[in-house]
């Protein structure tokens, strides 16, 4: 794994909002920023073949443009140009792969105006390897849009599930508030049991509470200790874990969900908490796929 944050350019406004705030979390983490520009019909250039570079044209401003601008931002960031010969899906994923993370900008739900967040995008965050962050639909799109949604100042939320080991996500999440130097807000949303509804006593609610206050308490104790600047804010909520990271994220930074890896038998799926996530989350999205 190289130490890059790599960003998808499509040459729209959206992805190049998505490269400022990569280039901006980039040189928070001390890292080299990648922009990557796929396309299949990719020539491969020659001294001899003027023909080769005007059908390159348009590919390599794409990522020209992008890196002029972001140089003008950032003059001490290492930035490398990445033109693919290959299907964008396929070299989204190697990008992933090779990188600490990806990060892709969106456009909508609306399958015909967005590249990204289509099928391209989701098939990418269902299979990647390694965080993929997508830049939020909703925001003004251009440079001015990336800073904006870094939300500097502003607390980071991640959506925990307590089961199972979730140490990428944890991993990502502290990093995360920590070279930001914000707080990290840590979400659990639980329903209460079909008894304890039927009941309908207040007593049961706060059984269910306390009893999910204890699990997270244990799953963050350590990070804790690993972390002592980063200030928690822990919450238990009352209501499905989708609707909840929602919820809590709606004035946030960022939002970071977990993905869980799934053998290659049973294929990539994405659950119903990153779906609520991609789908309606207003701030940009980071899916964090661990054990």
């Amino acid at each position: 794994m190289e130490q890059v944050v790599t960003v998808g350019l499509d040459g729209s406004a959206e992805s190049l909002a998505a490269a400022h705030w990569a280039a901006d979390e980039a040189e928070r983490r001390e890292l080299a920023l990648r922009l990557t520009h796929a396309w299949i019909l990719l020539c491969p250039s020659t001294p001899d073949s003027p023909a080769a570079d005007d059908q390159n044209y348009w590919a390599k401003r794409i990522v020209h443009d992008a890196h002029t601008e972001l140089v003008r931002d950032h003059p001490k960031l290492t930035i490398i140009e990445d033109l693919v010969a290959d299907e964008p899906g396929t070299a989204l994923l190697d990008a992933a792969a090779h990188s600490r993370m990806l990060v892709l900008g969106s456009r909508g739900l609306d399958r015909v105006a967005s590249f990204f967040l289509g099928d391209i995008g989701l098939h990418t965050i269902a299979r990647a390897e390694r965080p993929v962050v997508l830049m939020r639909a909703g925001r003004e799109a251009g440079p001015e849009a990336g800073r904006e949604s870094d939300g500097h100042g502003r607390r980071v939320v991640v959506g925990l599930s307590l089961h199972g080991p979730q140490d990428n996500l944890l991993e990502f999440a502290y990093v995360t508030a920590f070279t930001r130097d914000v707080p990290l807000h840590a979400v659990h949303g639980r329903r209460p049991g079909r008894a304890h509804t039927a009941a309908g006593g207040d007593g049961m609610a706060r059984d269910t509470v306390e009893r999910a206050r204890r699990e997270l308490d244990e799953v963050l104790r350590p990070w804790r200790e690993k972390f002592p600047r980063v200030r928690v804010i822990d919450e238990i909520r009352l209501e499905s874990p989708a609707q909840a990271v929602v919820q809590a994220a709606a004035d946030s930074a960022l939002l970071m969900v977990g993905r869980r890896k799934h053998p290659p038998t049973l294929g990539p799926r994405l659950g119903p908490v990153v779906q609520a996530a991609v789908h309606h989350a207003n701030c940009p999205v980071a899916v964090v796929p661990h054990e």
